[in-house]
């Protein structure tokens, strides 16, 4: 894409990333370091509607959704390389730019394909990244909680679960707060730090199944084999619905064009390298360690049912007709437990990967089990803190671009003038964390639910990049049918099948998919209400609303001004005043301040407009004024209630 020429005016965020630095940002958000420990328990305990375990399909769900990603990952890339510009919108600017492009639009209209397919990307956007960090601040809770009872040997209560959880959320939303640069820092050692405790996990995993120092009989799979292959289409189904989670933030390199420099370069770069490093080398083999070593010798138990120990007991019928044994049998069945190995075991635990390497480190090391898992427990946390910041970061530049160009509450866009950060719209996403990781916080199913809800979000939004990849490049010459057609639709092809995976396998299934699949209806349902609700009253209101944009100007950009105002189609008149002012420098063209006020000439155009042109009216001011030059004026916006054509008697923005 050729650059301009024409000076360009100063943007308020610093290039300061490469694409390592991008790449650090989207592997700290992938964080296999985290999702290995947080997510197996819930992979291992997942069965098909039928009841029935699918924990032998969770290696060949992760391949799913990993050529899933995989597809999706070059269709952003080669969005990436076009659209450079992008900024904070990232993926949202994606679907508006490539309809304009190829409808050959000047802008985008109110109720142009191009303002919809923004509009459906950014609702999907925001279900993502606005919902899966209160899934990572309620791991953080729960992740605390596991801990605490493996020291103290008790149960932490659900407030003090909550309390780590919320402190969590703050403390990385400062961390946000303070700036890119600083969190660029922070993820490269998180990353660093994962990598390193994974592969000394995997590495003595593979060690334990080789060596067999515990004379494990009873492996849960055969052999390496048996873990990569399919067992069952519905079980791989449902355990990528579930391994997305564990797979996405690749994508997030997007919403750093603005602060990367040559985004058209180093953004699809870091995009690939990301999603290859973590997701394929780490992913997939920390996952193939980790089953490899299942067995008879992970022990765990379960409650047994009251019916089973009532049956378990004689009748004895006392005179009021009541079995005096059985209602002392049901009385202690909450506290009579069972032994269960393997898989069963590991779907009992909250957190198996911690029981797993307290085995390893007492069969390796004697009793240094307990140990090395809190080392690991550690790691973890510190992931964790990754993954939730990267997130972070990504979902308020989105935000922010979105409110850049009016279609969100423009206080979300505001951003600080040190840190350079989007400050306003990253302390509300603290706070939507917090609620979100109070129900994740309250069972498994709660925190299955909120992830189905974020993992619909990707997937929506996946699907939709897919499409306008193929959008974007099918008129240019530079189209490449394997590249902007099949791979695209084959991302597409998967991510339709995911959406129907969340939505239909888990309503069909047993009481706990059901109630999972209903939190996920009410965070997704209710998040579209609320777009739709929003977005209907502010677009009525822009389409009928009018501005009045005022700009002081010098008198020699007047027919410049206007020439580019009219060539865009933006006004249908103007009104020019010659002026006389001063400003910061009270007329000086130094940077000296003067004794004396002296008063320049000046032209002050006044224009109104519909309250939808705008941002597009700024822009073209802006770029036709910009010099870098003292004086190159400054622009209004006003309110204008009401406007009147006489001779007609028309009213409002017709009048206009």
């Amino acid at each position: 894409m050729a650059k301009s020429e024409a000076p360009q005016a100063p943007t308020e965020i610093a290039r300061v990333l490469d694409w390592k630095g991008a790449a650090t940002n989207a592997m700290a958000l992938i964080a296999p370091g985290a999702f290995l420990w947080i997510t197996y328990q819930a992979q291992v305990g997942l069965t098909v509607p039928s009841g029935a375990s699918c924990a032998n399909d969770m290696w060949a769900g992760i391949l799913v959704a990993l050529g899933l990603a995989l597809l999706t990952a070059l269709s952003y890339a080669e969005l990436a390389k076009i659209y450079p510009e992008a900024g904070f919108a990232g993926c949202v600017y994606f679907a508006e730019k490539a309809f304009i492009d190829d409808q050959k639009l000047k802008r985008a209209g109110p109720e142009s394909m191009a303002r919809i397919a923004k509009l459906i990307t950014g609702w999907a956007a925001h279900l993502f990244y606005w919902v899966y960090p209160g899934v990572m601040v309620a791991f953080m809770g729960t992740l605390a909680s596991y801990v605490y009872g493996a020291i103290t040997g008790g149960t932490m209560t659900i407030m003090w679960e909550l309390v780590i959880a919320w402190v969590f959320a703050f403390a990385v939303g400062y961390i946000a707060y303070k700036g890119v640069a600083g969190s660029t820092a922070a993820n490269m050692w998180g990353n660093v730090i994962q990598w390193v405790t994974l592969t000394i996990f995997s590495v003595l995993a593979i060690a334990y199944r080789w060596i067999n120092p515990d004379h494990a009989t009873n492996w849960a799979f055969s052999g390496g084999f048996d873990i990569v292959k399919f067992h069952s289409v519905q079980g791989v189904l449902v355990q990528a619905t579930v391994a997305i989670l564990i797979l996405v933030g690749f994508e997030s390199c997007t919403s750093l064009s603005a602060e990367t420099k040559e985004p058209e370069k180093n953004i699809p770069k870091a995009i690939i390298v990301a999603l290859i490093v973590q997701c394929v080398f780490a992913y997939m083999f920390e996952y193939w360690a980790a089953n490899y070593m299942v067995s008879d010798k992970l022990v765990g138990s379960v409650p047994v049912p009251a019916v089973a120990a009532v049956a378990a007991v004689p009748m004895s019928v006392s005179a009021a007709g009541v079995t005096t044994a059985a209602v002392a049998a049901v009385a202690a069945a909450p506290a009579t437990t069972k032994a269960v190995y393997g898989f069963d075991a590991m779907a009992a635990s909250s957190a198996p990967i911690g029981d797993m390497m307290v085995r390893l480190g007492d069969s390796f090391f004697g009793h240094l089990g307990f140990i090395m898992m809190i080392i690991m427990a550690i790691t973890v946390a510190i992931a964790v803190v990754g993954t939730t910041l990267a997130c972070y970061n990504t979902a308020v530049r989105v935000t922010a671009g979105m409110a850049e160009d009016r279609e969100l509450p423009a206080f979300l866009g505001f951003i600080h003038l040190k840190n350079k950060s989007p400050h306003t719209a990253i302390w509300l996403l603290v706070a939507v964390s917090c609620v979100i990781a109070t129900i994740g916080c309250q069972s498994v199913d709660g925190l299955t639910g909120i992830t189905l809800a974020s993992n619909f979000g990707t997937f929506v939004l996946y699907g939709s990049v897919c499409i306008w990849t193929f959008i974007a490049y099918k008129k240019r010459k530079d189209f490449n049918a394997f590249k902007h057609a099949i791979i695209p639709l084959g991302g597409l092809i998967l991510n339709i099948l995911m959406c129907w995976g969340v939505i239909y396998l888990y309503t069909i299934g047993n009481a706990d998919s059901q109630l999972e699949a209903k939190i996920f209806f009410y965070i997704a349902g209710g998040w579209f209400l609320v777009w739709f609700l929003y977005l209907f009253f502010t677009s009525t209101l822009k389409s009928h609303g009018m501005k009045m944009i005022s700009v002081i100007i010098r008198p020699d950009s007047l027919d410049n001004l206007a020439d580019a105002l009219n060539r865009e189609e933006l006004v249908q008149g103007m009104t020019v005043s010659e002026v006389k002012g001063f400003g910061r420098t009270k007329g000086s063209k130094t940077d000296d301040t003067p004794t004396k006020v002296k008063f320049l000439d000046k032209v002050r155009v006044d224009v109104v407009v519909n309250t939808w042109d705008v941002p597009h009216v700024i822009d073209v001011m802006k770029e036709v004024l910009y010099t870098g030059n003292k004086g190159d004026g400054k622009i209004f916006v006003l309110e204008t209630t009401e406007a009147v054509r006489v001779r007609t008697g028309e009213t409002g923005v017709v009048a206009v």
